[in-house]
């Protein structure tokens, strides 16, 4: 782009390969960036709630994902428009932060754009818009704050944690086993969890998956599941009190960097090596049982006359275990990896109560269960299901529920949902717009309006009249001064989410308002797009 000016000393922009690219400008370009960022909301606007739909996605390689996961739609989706782009990073950056409420933050976004396309209509400027919607947000967020309820909880008495992570698992496709699932999650964060420092690290949550048996089969191992067997089938299949060597070295004889040739021309010399080589094995094994091991775990293979020694002196042993498995083992029995045989001591070997075998159905597939370890700061959690879909949605939903149980570690403030935090942050916008003079209360009004789109799309996704609905619970909650209406979307007859259980974390909620009014201003400010043209 460059600016020229004609014989009058007029200013005009010349484009390079203008003919190849098209502009939008002024309020031509905002419109079109509504439109892009409505498209997408829309999308997810229907999979809201306990009753939303699930959305079938297939990848480029056949391979096909049902979810009704925000980000994990979005990601899958193959967005052209850099203002769709936009949504799909607002969804992803929920994700990150809290890790739930990535639908709801989409809709809400796209809920602020109509809302704005609106008042652009009416003429007035996006930036007034902009820093009207700025204005509103500040106040939803306190309004949260003084609403929110402090729960409290300890190791023993976690029912909250549970009734919080059974609401997030209720709008999954799970939520027919969501109180088991829900105590699994939250048993989990509660075992890796630093209480003092209110902090949990879920790289210490190992989630594994396998075809088969049913959901409710799922289960919580404290320990961990290495999906490897024995390396020997003749091996002992259990191991009680273990001592567990934890090696990165092979078990082969060593070999020589350099490139190099053995010539044997006497059967006398190859009895020589066969029986150099055999020593190294016998002294490698013989050093796994010097300091006491009765079971080694390897990251590399080993020989078959090693497998063959090992067997032979009782020494259990399983092969190809990735790093970061053997990292979470070395974590979970207290042991080190040991990266040379010289180095092997005593107190270099994890512990662990119990080591066992376990095989699956008729198929010939077997798991190890390290269980009972020294440091139980690490534990799995074993999802069974029907087919490869079901579990890798299972495995989102509980990474969801992990994600809620660790904001309320962290901060143990909770809002009501079933659209209950949003009606009562809309009433308190509106309340509020009438002490600012300026333009602004025009948009401080339409983010009171965008608000309630969350609740009508619950109402919507449930069946129910979504206006009537709304303003039924809406004057409910003005009547009685109660912020704990919400919408009754399972139709159990009452609009209480106290009664019904139906909690959201505070900083999930607070996140999504700041996350989407940010990115609304953003695009609120664009008011010029040159891009490519298709052909």
């Amino acid at each position: 782009m460059a600016l020229a000016f004609d014989e009058f000393g007029r200013p005009f922009i010349i484009l390079r390969e203008q003919d190849q690219k098209t502009r939008l400008r002024g309020i031509d370009a905002q419109k079109a960036n509504i439109a892009a960022g409505k498209a997408v909301a829309r999308i997810l606007r229907s999979s809201l709630g306990p009753k939303g739909m699930d959305k079938m996605l297939q990848g480029p390689d056949g391979d096909v994902t049902i979810s009704n996961d925000g980000a994990t739609i979005l990601e899958q989706m193959d967005v052209d428009n850099q203002i769709a782009k936009l949504m799909v990073e607002l969804s992803r950056s929920q994700d990150y932060e809290i890790g739930d409420g990535t639908t709801g933050v989409v809709v809400m976004a796209g809920a602020l754009l109509e809302q704005a396309e609106r008042q652009l209509d009416r003429g007035i400027h996006p930036i007034r818009i902009a820093e009207g919607y700025e204005m509103a947000s500040r106040v939803a967020v306190e309004h949260l704050e003084r609403i929110a309820q402090k729960f409290e909880f300890d190791v023993d008495n976690y029912e909250p944690l549970v009734q919080t992570c059974m609401t997030t698992l209720s709008s999954k496709i799970v939520n027919r086993c969501k109180r088991s699932l829900a105590e699994i999650a939250v048993k989990a964060v509660l075992a890796v969890a630093d209480l003092e420092r209110r902090d949990v690290n879920l790289d210490l949550i190992k989630v594994e998956g396998k075809v088969g048996g049913k959901l409710e089969d799922t289960e919580l191992i404290y320990g961990i599941l290495v999906d490897k067997d024995m390396s020997h089938p003749q091996m002992p299949k259990q191991i009680e009190d273990a001592h567990i060597a934890i090696l990165t070295c092979p078990f082969e004889p060593p070999k020589p960097k350099t490139k190099h040739k053995v010539d044997i021309d006497t059967v006398e010399k190859f009895e020589t090596l066969r029986k150099q080589e055999q020593q190294y094995f016998d002294e490698m094994v013989q050093k796994c049982k010097d300091v006491g091991a009765t079971l080694v775990i390897c990251q590399w293979g080993f020989d078959d006359e090693a497998n063959h020694l090992l067997m032979h002196r009782n020494l259990p042993a399983v092969r190809w275990v990735g790093g970061v498995e053997l990292e979470l083992i070395a974590i979970a029995t207290g042991g080190r990896i040991v990266p040379r045989f010289q180095e092997l001591t005593p107190e270099k070997l994890g512990k662990a109560g119990m080591v066992r075998e376990k095989s699956f159905g008729t198929t010939k597939e077997r798991m190890l269960y390290i269980e009972h370890c020294a440091n139980s700061k690490a534990v799995t959690i074993f999802i069974r299901g029907g087919n490869k879909m079901m579990i890798e949605e299972t495995k989102r939903s509980i990474h969801d529920a992990l994600c809620v149980a660790r904001n309320l570690i962290r901060n143990n403030s909770i809002v009501y949902g079933g659209g209950a935090a949003e009606i009562t942050c809309s009433l308190a916008v509106d309340a509020a717009a009438d002490k600012y003079p300026g333009v602004e209360q025009y948009a401080i009004r339409a983010f009171a309006e965008a608000l309630d789109s969350v609740p009508m799309a619950l109402a919507e996704n449930s069946g129910l009249q979504p206006i009537e609905t709304l303003s039924a619970v809406k004057s409910q909650q003005i009547k009685e001064n109660i912020p704990f209406y919400g919408i009754d979307c399972n139709d159990v007859g009452t609009n209480d989410m106290r009664e019904q259980n139906v909690f959201e974390t505070l900083i999930g909620k607070q996140q999504q308002i700041l996350l989407a009014t940010q990115v609304v201003k953003m695009i609120l400010k664009i008011d010029d797009v040159i891009s490519n043209s298709e052909y």
